[in-house]
């Protein structure tokens, strides 16, 4: 997931004052940038002390504005409503190179210049993922909320493209990503990965959805999907009310949610036979980071997400966020949920701070040092 930072929000962040109510009328800001001039419209989600704004787009873009980019502010009577999905559509042809398409399905706008096969193979996935999220936090008593927007993604044919497209926002990390979600944005960002370098490799065109289907439940293909899932996750999330775009969740409880869904079941019309099964790979990871886990691990996971930037750690930190995730949903469901209420009350852009974190954790699920004790011994009988 593409997680916000930057000076703009920097400075937003050092000088919010209160949270905005969520006004209905539309606002329209001009504002100047990197030497151009233009207006967005939108609602705005909070006014900093020194006049900057964050401004939610009508397509979903949150936009960061301080008072020294501000041209001009004005609104009116007119009442701020999302774009529709053709609305989007039309939008995201106009920004995209010459050569996509657009496929619309119960939730998604999905923009494509490959083949409409893969678009397609695209859209079921991402539907029957939906469905398994939300029904999942539905039964378990969490208010689900229906996305205000659209959610989109945009789906490259080739590597290439993906990386032009997508390097002024991640920067050269992304070539080694092979999707993302976006936070400013709210989109996904991914490429065809029947293009990439994976066994019985398909040629471009004239695919169907069942064709790609089979050629990617193939096991070499396994830890890619997954993570195209993990990223479709976090959009799901970000976009149903678990979390709040720019708020201060926790790295490992996001990041925990994301790996406990990333894994489907290809060779299954629904997708997934059962959310929640053991994630083998995180599982793995994890049985061997517990040979030099310092005693501390749990705490360090909790108090910030210094773990997961951190190139030497960030495989272990994910392995341990899902296993705790794991331990959580199975051993304390309804305090698990009662936090999950808790953090997605968090509002954007106010930084809680690493002991706030952990007294907000301790006041949900209690000692650290009794819970990890019994997280260990827990795990060690998971196969």
């Amino acid at each position: 997931m593409k997680r916000h930072g930057g000076a703009t929000i920097g400075l937003l962040m050092a000088s919010v004052a209160f949270w905005a109510s969520l006004a209905p009328a539309l606002e329209r800001v001009e504002l100047r940038r990197a030497g151009q001039q233009r207006t967005v419209e939108g609602r705005v989600l909070l006014t900093a002390q020194d006049g900057g704004v964050l401004l939610l787009a009508r397509d979903g873009m949150l936009w960061a504005v301080p008072p020294d980019e501000q041209v001009n502010r004005s609104s009116d009577d007119q009442p701020f409503l999302p774009f529709s999905a053709d609305e989007l559509g039309e939008q995201l042809l106009a920004e995209l190179p010459a050569g996509f398409d657009v496929l619309q399905t119960a939730h998604y706008v999905i923009c494509y210049d490959t083949s409409r096969g893969y678009a397609q193979w695209c859209g079921s996935l991402f539907e029957r993922l939906y469905m398994a999220f939300t029904n999942f936090w539905s039964r378990r008593g969490f208010d689900i909320q229906e996305p205000e927007f659209p959610l989109v993604a945009i789906v490259f044919a080739n590597r290439d493209a993906y990386i032009r497209y997508s390097q002024p926002e991640v920067g050269e990390a992304i070539e080694a990503i092979i999707g993302y979600y976006s936070l400013r944005s709210n989109r996904m960002v991914m490429y065809d990965l029947t293009g990439s370098q994976l066994p019985g490799r398909m040629p471009r065109g004239g695919s169907s959805a069942a064709q790609v289907n089979a050629l990617l439940a193939q096991p070499g293909a396994s830890r890619q999907v997954a993570t195209i899932v993990h990223e479709a996750t976090h959009q799901i999330a970000f976009n149903c009310g678990l979390h709040t775009r720019y708020s201060d969740c926790p790295r490992w409880f996001s990041e925990g949610i994301a790996v406990y869904f990333e894994t489907p079941d290809l060779t299954s019309a629904r997708g997934w036979r059962g959310i929640g099964a053991v994630n083998r790979e995180r599982l793995g990871q994890f049985q061997g980071f517990l040979r030099r886990r310092p005693a501390h691990s749990l705490e360090t996971l909790l108090r910030d997400d210094q773990r997961f930037l951190d190139a030497n750690q960030g495989l272990n930190a994910y392995a341990e966020a899902w296993s705790f995730t794991y331990f959580l949903l199975r051993r304390y469901p309804d305090k698990y949920l009662e936090y999950l209420r808790l953090l997605s009350e968090k509002k954007p852009l106010v930084d809680d701070g690493p002991e706030r974190r952990l007294l907000e954790f301790r006041e949900v699920f209690g000692d650290l040092g009794e819970l990890d004790a019994e997280f260990l011994r827990y795990m060690a009988r998971v196969r």
